[in-house]
């Protein structure tokens, strides 16, 4: 209950702050920047450097690829039978089909299941909803969009992302025995103890319940799929094909039900796939996600001592 009540009042105080305009209006992007430059690489590498990697790893990875895909299955059959524009029906393929498993899903996973849930959200998120956004994600955007995909540039941008390279090299160390001494551990752990304060502080000051009349139909479908469809896909997949019920089911299903990635948003943009729209859907999607995900950690029974 104390780790909920601190999610709580860090997504409180950031939407405070922004409603007094308390703080400049660049403020978010500056700890958006923090987290990516410095806060998520020094957290990727402290857990998953020395981690015990095995076949759990593989549930948190391959569901934001399934959801991914059925993204693109569902919203690219709706747009032909709705009338849809192909703008429109990009920007939902990839808002709606890739979580915030990073900014919104890492300091979630951590208060609710720990440093074990942190490394699965990690691996969720670099080899799954990171990796989808920075190359499927841009080669959908640029087939709905009017721009050619460079590959060039997808592996520029996923070479050059901070987490993913300290990703790369925690599992390079992991695989060579590497273990952590404990000035660096130490060292690590202080210097990413403030992500998940941040993090919800900075989706806190991005809160946009404002629900513009163009984009409600559009927005409606979009949400409806993010924030209930792709959580039951994927509890029902996974359990259907008699994945025991743990922590790691469990957490996938929190990670499907997880508001839009801030980068899919900026992908669509960059391609021209109704702007409004996926700002929209990720600036009212997160946070309603977030009182469902409470709603979904009470009934996986994932609130409680670890």
């Amino acid at each position: 209950m104390t780790n909920l009540l601190l999610l709580l009042m860090c997504l409180v105080v950031g939407a405070w702050l922004r409603w007094r305009q308390a703080v400049p209006a660049g403020t978010a992007a500056v700890l958006n920047q923090l987290l990516v430059l410095v806060f998520m690489p020094a957290l990727t590498f402290l857990h998953l450097a020395d981690a015990h990697l095995d076949r759990h790893f593989l549930l948190p990875v391959l569901a934001p690829w399934l959801i991914f895909g059925m993204s693109g299955l569902l919203f690219g059959t709706l747009g032909t039978r709705l009338g849809l524009s192909r703008n429109t029906v990009g920007a939902l393929i990839i808002t709606a089909g890739i979580s915030s498993t990073s900014f919104v899903g890492f300091p979630i996973f951590e208060l609710l299941y720990g440093p074990a849930g942190l490394e699965l959200g990690i691996m969720m998120s670099q080899a799954g909803s990171f990796l989808i956004g920075v190359t499927l994600g841009v080669a959908v955007a640029a087939w709905y969009g009017s721009a050619e995909p460079s590959w060039q540039s997808m592996a520029g941008t996923v070479l050059r992302f901070p987490p993913f390279v300290a990703f790369v090299l925690a599992l390079g160390a992991n695989a060579a025995g590497y273990r952590h001494p404990e000035l660096v551990r130490g060292v690590l752990e202080k210097l990413s103890a403030p992500f998940s304060v941040v993090a919800l502080l900075s989706v806190g000051l991005q809160m946009n319940l404002k629900v513009p009349q163009a984009q409600r139909r559009a927005l409606g479908l979009g949400l409806t799929y993010k924030l209930l469809l792709a959580p039951l896909l994927i509890f029902g997949l996974y359990h259907g094909l008699g994945a025991q019920p743990s922590r790691v089911v469990d957490l996938c299903v929190l990670g499907a039900a997880i508001g839009p990635m801030n980068t899919a948003a900026v992908v669509a943009e960059r391609y021209g796939l109704n702007p409004p729209l996926a700002a929209q859907m990720v600036g009212l999607g997160i946070p309603l996600s977030l009182p469902l995900l409470a709603l979904l950690a009470w009934w996986l029974g994932a609130v409680g001592p670890h």
